[in-house]
């Protein structure tokens, strides 16, 4: 847990982060801030837990700060430290869910008595909201489009692990096993071209249902809208399903479906029906098997129930599949997942030298995907691709990159890295235009409101992302060069102007001129006045 301790008496601060052991609390990292406005900028930027603020602070008391904090995040604890026993500030306190107020100085008992009751809090909540109970429940809220995406990363040819696939089966609530199983391929037609967005939706869900109505009765059913528009329903028997005539049992149920679809939806259906094969190794398979008969041999036909025979695979003309398996490669790329684009590629290569080795034809469908790829990752950029990797563009235009399977390795491979560079260069400058942006807008608005808050509404980023950008940049902290400058620039006026202290405090920024004092002197050990009189 992270814990900040926010007092604009530095010794406070100090004494109570730097002398105490946090950590026996389970408390990793204590923060430091001598005002809420501080305070504010590092809870915006790290996962504080606990809050022990001071209540009477310049600028904004601590219970304004709560306030602010509560906007930000209402799980935050925050205990109130005070040299006042005001009944008004711990009223205020109560009503803001303070954990405690204290005062000053508390013992060692009362002040870890408070942060431990604040912990305890906090691992309640937590606890509360990851339970099993809600989990599960969440889970069953969710439980169709979960089952939906599982069968659909399943046709796409995702693999898992056997022990990964019985855990989500079982977690899903699938009543599905390691066996055979069937897939019937659905076709809308035309009929149900009359629906638009909504009703579209509530047809498919329809024909789903009747489907698990219909056919459920024998089989266990699994149903999904796949990328093609068809609906896909994965089958396998069910224990008390007949063990004989299960080759026929399928296109009895799928002309009932088909009829009952007719009937009551007034829509028709065309249907493919797969062998039974072995879940889930051969579903990508068979899955690719089905929609090819749709596209060579249903065709524009309506109305068909057909079984997909065991087709006699064509070797010479089977399919490329590395480069097609999911995650895409221009997935990887846009997701700047370099390793992982680099071990498509060489997958890609490989599947070439052991199955397609004397097929000059695989090796260009190969390198055609690759360079659209690349291409497609260029133009979303706003570049092209011959400007990222200059020479190399000439064999692309040529065909000379994809004559050989040692060249396209090469060649790709070659691209990839300049690509990988160019994006890692097109970042470092992005992320400089941003701190330049950063700086000369608290140059010109110092006197004003240059919270990390304003600064990433400045520049439209959340302002954690911005400071880190920031900080991987310049090494140190936005908050660090706000008040840097506003030293410089109080230090350059004291010693060039007559302007009074209290001017030069809200020149710079602080409304309260005490406050500025006691950061002044706390930076460089002397008073405003003491400076300018020493210079």
């Amino acid at each position: 847990m992270q814990m900040i301790i926010v007092d604009d008496e530095a010794h406070w601060v100090d004494n109570l982060s730097m002398h105490k052991p946090w950590h026996m609390l389970g408390i990793e990292h204590v923060h430091k801030a001598y005002s809420a406005h501080e305070a504010l900028q590092i809870i915006e930027t790290h996962p504080i837990d606990i809050v022990i603020s001071d209540i009477l602070m310049p600028e904004m008391t601590g219970i304004e700060m709560i306030e602010q904090i509560r906007i930000r995040d209402k799980r935050i604890k925050c205990i109130i430290l005070s040299g006042h026993s005001d009944f008004e500030f711990a009223k205020k306190a109560v009503q803001h869910q303070a954990v405690d107020y204290l005062l000053k100085p508390p013992t060692d008992h009362d002040l870890f008595g408070a942060v431990k009751a604040a912990i305890d809090q906090l691992n309640t909540e937590w606890e509360s909201i990851s339970s099993l109970e809600r989990t599960q429940y969440t889970l069953r809220e969710n439980l169709p489009f979960l089952r939906g995406q599982l069968l659909l990363d399943a046709l796409r040819g995702h693999r898992m692990p056997a022990d990964e696939w019985s855990r989500k089966l079982e977690n899903y609530g699938l009543p599905f096993s390691y066996g055979d199983c069937a897939l019937l391929l659905v076709r809308m037609e035309e009929e149900f071209g009359q629906y638009k967005n909504n009703g579209q939706q509530l047809m498919e869900y329809a024909i789903i249902n009747m489907a698990e109505e219909i056919i459920g009765d024998f089989t266990e059913v699994w149903g999904v809208k796949e990328e093609h528009g068809y609906l896909a329903f994965l089958l396998q028997l069910k224990e008390s399903g007949p063990n004989t005539g299960k080759e026929n049992i399928l296109e009895k149920l799928a002309l009932q479906l088909q009829y009952k679809v007719k009937q009551f939806l007034k829509g028709s259906l065309s249907i493919v029906i797969t062998e039974w094969f072995r879940f889930p190794e051969q579903l990508p398979d068979r899955y690719r098997q089905a929609s090819a008969y749709f596209r060579q041999i249903v065709g524009d036909e309506r109305e068909f129930v057909m079984r997909v025979g065991d087709l006699e695979p064509n070797i010479s003309h089977a399919p490329l599949d590395a480069l097609y398996m999911p995650p895409s490669l221009s997935n990887l790329l846009e997701a700047g997942r370099w390793d992982a684009a680099e071990a498509k590629l060489a997958a890609a290569c490989a599947e070439l030298d052991e199955r397609w080795s004397e097929s000059w034809e695989h090796c260009m469908e190969a390198g055609f995907l690759i360079a659209s790829s690349f291409t497609h990752l260029a133009h979303r950029n706003g570049h092209t691709l011959a400007k990222l990797i200059g020479p190399d563009m000439e064999s692309v235009q040529s065909g000379e990159a994809f004559a050989s399977i040692s060249k396209l390795r090469k060649w790709s491979l070659g691209v990839l890295g300049k690509l990988k560079e160019g994006t890692s260069n097109e970042i470092k400058d992005i992320r400089f235009l941003y701190v330049k942006k950063v700086r000369e807008f608290v140059d010109q608005n110092l006197s004003g409101d240059v919270s990390l808050r304003a600064l990433a509404d400045h520049v439209h980023l959340h302002p954690t992302h911005l400071s880190k950008i920031y900080k991987i940049e310049t090494g140190e902290g936005i908050s660090d060069y706000v008040s840097s400058l506003r030293m410089e620039r109080a230090c350059h006026s004291l010693k060039t102007t007559d302007k009074k202290v209290y001017e030069i405090s809200i020149e710079i920024g602080y409304l309260d001129s005490a406050y500025f004092i006691k950061v002044f002197k706390r930076q460089f050990g002397v008073t405003p006045q003491e400076y300018r009189d020493g210079n």
